[in-house]
């Protein structure tokens, strides 16, 4: 069926990945279920080692080195769950890692790498001076540079995950996973392919989802060839790749039904959905396929599997997001209220808010700024409603009453 990455390959790995990695689980989701209109499961790698589906094909790829090649070391740049994942595999196989970090990566993520026993480099502040300073590193010391996502051996251990989920729900109609470089993607895509056409069954069809603000697939599948493009910050940044893998980008155009975007609202909140709906910790990147299962539900025939790709989040990145995720929802209202700096004003704007039923998680009081008139004050309010219709209640009632407001 395809020259390139055989099913054959996938069944190997996974005999060599057994006794490595964690049977990650479908879990059935009612909530998304019901989105839907039919069956949808969640496949938590999230809970995998090292909190991401990576693992799978860094120890694939390090796997197929040979001894001598293992005693020379490995060598990878990345900012966080590749990382994770070549250094664990490195450890497993007797080898030694280095990983070429950027400046200012979160901190989970660097004592994560460190602790699985890598040794760490910081060479600058950007992805792509760490690539240029790791494939430096390998050509100068003789490592084996492990690429995250466009090679052979990496798709074939990336590919493992597609067989799990047709032993554990062999009648799947559609699988929706993240895509970043495309080497989840196209692996996964492969194996269900490529074994529906063995069993002489309809094949799932399969869903690659990007952030809508670093989404090089779609262009680069209209144009037809790998399109390098300018990315823009997104809250995913674990899938914004700039420019698809060339092996990648083959295997993605053949097997990968279609790529579809999402965009930070839909990231942020499929993160909140996971978290309070499914009770799975996830990284934005690895909430992406729920986003496109709420933002694209149209395209979605169950019995669906979304794959939750990884759970690597930074804390403080997480509490930004679900607040974000609140806000999407209408459930957190951030608002700046303009009233008369008089005795008894604050009192009565609060007075109204407790009326409404709503919870006054912050409030900042400003008397004196260049901004108001000597007669007004200004309250800034961090407001948790109950929803988009409860919030629309607060404004109008609010403006009702005579108070000006003004949106942060």
């Amino acid at each position: 069926m395809n020259e390139l990455v055989s099913v054959d390959e996938m069944r190997v790995a996974r005999e060599a990945l057994r006794e490595v990695l964690v049977r990650s689980p479908l879990l059935h989701s009612r909530h998304l279920s019901e989105v839907v209109g039919g069956p949808v499961y969640l496949k938590c790698e999230n809970v995998q080692r090292t909190g991401s589906y990576k693992i799978r094909g860094a120890f694939t790829r390090i796997s197929r080195l040979s001894a001598e090649e293992r005693s020379r070391g490995v060598v990878a740049a990345s900012a966080g769950n590749h990382a994770q994942g070549v250094a664990l595999a490195a450890s497993l196989l007797g080898s030694k890692a280095t990983i070429f970090m950027p400046e200012g990566a979160p901190l989970p993520k660097v004592e994560a790498t460190r602790a699985y026993g890598a040794d760490i480099v910081f060479p600058g502040e950007t992805f792509d001076v760490c690539l240029t300073a790791a494939q430096k590193y390998a050509e100068e010391c003789g490592a084996v540079f492990i690429p995250p996502y466009d090679h052979h051996d990496v798709v074939v251990g990336q590919g493992t995950l597609g067989l799990e989920i047709l032993e554990d729900l062999p009648e799947v109609r559609t699988i929706v996973a993240a895509v970043g470089g495309g080497g989840l993607a196209s692996g996964l895509a492969v194996a269900v392919k490529s074994v529906a056409a063995e069993r002489g069954v309809e094949a799932p069809t399969v869903l690659g989802v990007q952030a809508k603000r670093s989404a090089s697939f779609p262009p680069s599948l209209a144009a037809g060839r790998p399109m390098t493009i300018k990315t823009s910050p997104t809250m995913a940044d674990g899938i914004a790749v700039g420019r698809p893998g060339d092996l990648t980008y083959r295997l993605v155009s053949e097997f990968v039904d279609s790529v579809v975007t999402v965009s930070e609202e839909s990231l942020s909140r499929a993160l909140l959905v996971c978290l309070e709906r499914a009770k799975q910790v996830v990284e934005p990147a690895g909430a992406a396929s729920v986003a496109a299962l709420m933002e694209h539900t149209y395209a979605m025939k169950p019995p669906v599997v979304a794959v939750l790709s990884g759970g690597n989040i930074d804390p403080v990145l997480l509490a930004k997001v679900l607040r974000h995720g609140l806000a999407t929802a209408g459930r957190y209202l951030v608002l700046r209220v303009r009233l008369t700096d008089r005795p008894g004003a604050l009192v009565q704007l609060l007075s109204e808010l407790a009326v409404l039923g709503v919870n006054v998680l912050d409030v900042t009081h400003e008397r004196v700024a260049a901004r108001l008139h000597v007669e007004d004050a200004e309250v800034l309010l961090h407001l948790e409603t109950r929803g988009a219709e409860h919030c629309d209640e607060v404004v109008g009632r609010l403006r009702k009453q005579g108070y000006t407001l003004t949106f942060s």
